[in-house]
């Protein structure tokens, strides 16, 4: 049906360069237009659920009604995740009380550049959902399909290309997990590392690797449903605490 990538190490290194390069001006984009993309990416979606709906039939051995039922929440996934954009800092942000003469703020920032490989057990409502969690926050991507999931994969990766995506914001490998996983996970300018549906042994490895530069590792399964939305993004965040002093004048208080 089609000839796929078997993405190397190298196909991987260029990826961290172009995240790494998207990353700042992707982050620096407000909260509206962050969610407009996702919205965009839903709509061209809808557009070729028929298209999808027989690739995704093909390779995971489902009846196209299921195909369709799990496109359709996939699509509504990105739609969940947009309404969130402009709303999970005034979630899990906050003002924080202090006996000194200053304004305490806990606010979020995106861990940076995220790889993430979607482990065999993984379809296609979690990578809608961790591809919307990543890059709703400001995070760039860079994901490894899996192997019976690649032909749809690489549709996706047509459709992020006709929705306003920024280039290097997403970036989508094929290939084989048990090759690249040890160059992700090791990689010295990948922020975070995450896995969906990593057995132990995988979890293992992840983690020792990982400590070579103390990059976060994060993993996911079958219990971070979409109910879970706003904290899977919290999940990829970094808490930053700013102080700001004030000054007290007569009977009120000026920041300054």
């Amino acid at each position: 049906m089609a000839n796929l990538c078997r993405a190397s190490r190298k196909d991987f290194r260029n990826s961290v360069v172009v995240a790494r390069k998207a990353q700042a001006s992707w982050e620096e984009r407000s909260a509206y237009n962050k969610g407009q993309i996702l919205y965009r990416i839903a709509e061209n979606l809808e557009g070729r659920k028929s298209e999808l709906q027989k690739v995704l039939s093909s390779e995971k051995g489902v009846s196209e009604n299921k195909s369709m039922k799990i496109i359709e929440e996939g699509i509504d996934s990105l739609i969940y995740y947009a309404g969130w954009s402009d709303k999970y800092q005034a979630l899990f942000g906050s003002v924080n009380p202090v006996s000194s003469s200053h304004f305490n703020f806990s606010i979020l920032e995106p861990n940076g550049v995220v790889a993430a490989i979607l482990e065999e057990n993984s379809g296609f409502l979690e990578f809608m959902q961790l591809l919307s969690a990543s890059i709703v926050g400001g995070n760039t991507l860079i994901v490894l399909a899996p192997e019976n999931l690649s032909m749809t994969a690489m549709t996706i990766a047509e459709i992020i290309h006709h929705s306003d995506v920024p280039a290097g914001v997403v970036n989508i490998l094929t290939g084989h997990s048990k090759e690249l996983v040890s160059h992700m996970a090791g990689h010295m300018d990948v922020n975070t590392m995450l896995s969906w549906g990593a057995d132990n042994d995988r979890r293992t490895e992840i983690e020792e690797l990982a400590q070579v530069n103390l990059k976060r590792t994060v993993f996911w399964d079958q219990k971070h449903s979409i109910e879970n939305g706003p904290y899977l993004i919290y999940d990829l965040q970094e808490v930053k605490t700013t102080w700001h002093p004030i000054e007290q004048i007569g009977g009120s208080t000026s920041a300054y």
